[in-house]
């Protein structure tokens, strides 16, 4: 089960790179936004080192799966806490999917060119496809998810609280689902969905 995978050679770095952009991005947000924070920790970069997380290492090297480490970032400094939050909580996922959408887009600059060859294009098409991954899983409304965020931010003020109490309990909640599969069932479909309105995107301009 644990045995040498071929594949992490190419897993690794394409799921670094989509990590990595995840972070960046709320990071760039909630900078451009008013709070210093990430940039004084370090975390306004997209040096992987500086978003590693060593348990999601782990994760990553036993089940093809990992995580970084969320960006801390201080709302206080946010002019319109439940506004300014929306747009840090989207800008991961908003990221992930605009990095698919590139990706989409040279592979299929490459495969016109008929360069679509080597081991290497395994980086391409899994770099594409951790970014729709990331992307719809991390819009999942469960703690600490982005979409837990997202959710709580748009909610009026005493449903948002009421929700951000939850908080504590959605990591347990969330691990419960994923081994019952019930996120795989809600997540694929739109996974489906998100990737054939890239390739829609990508055919129509190529």
């Amino acid at each position: 089960m644990f045995g040498f995978d071929a594949d992490m050679i190419f897993r690794i770095p394409a799921l670094l790179i989509a990590l990595t952009v995840h972070e960046y991005a709320h990071a760039r947000a909630a900078v451009t936004l008013g709070d210093p924070t990430p940039r004084l920790l370090g975390r306004l970069t997209l040096n992987p080192v500086a978003h590693l997380d060593p348990l999601g290492l782990i994760m990553l090297w036993l089940f093809k799966f990992g995580w970084a480490k969320p960006v801390p970032i201080n709302p206080n400094y946010f002019k319109n806490y439940r506004q300014d939050m929306l747009i840090v909580s989207l800008a991961g996922p908003v990221s992930n999917m605009l990095l698919a959408l590139l990706t989409a887009f040279l592979i299929g600059i490459l495969a016109k060119m008929q360069l679509l060859n080597g081991s290497w294009i395994k980086v391409l098409w899994m770099t594409y496809t951790y970014n729709i991954i990331l992307a719809i899983f991390n819009l999942v409304p469960i703690p600490p998810l982005d979409g837990s965020k997202i959710l709580a931010s748009i909610l009026p003020g005493r449903q948002g609280r009421i929700f951000e109490q939850v908080e504590q309990y959605g990591p347990f909640i969330l691990m419960g689902l994923v081994y019952l599969g019930v996120i795989g069932m809600i997540t694929y479909p739109l996974e489906k969905g998100l990737s054939y309105v890239i390739n829609a995107i990508v055919m129509t301009i190529l």
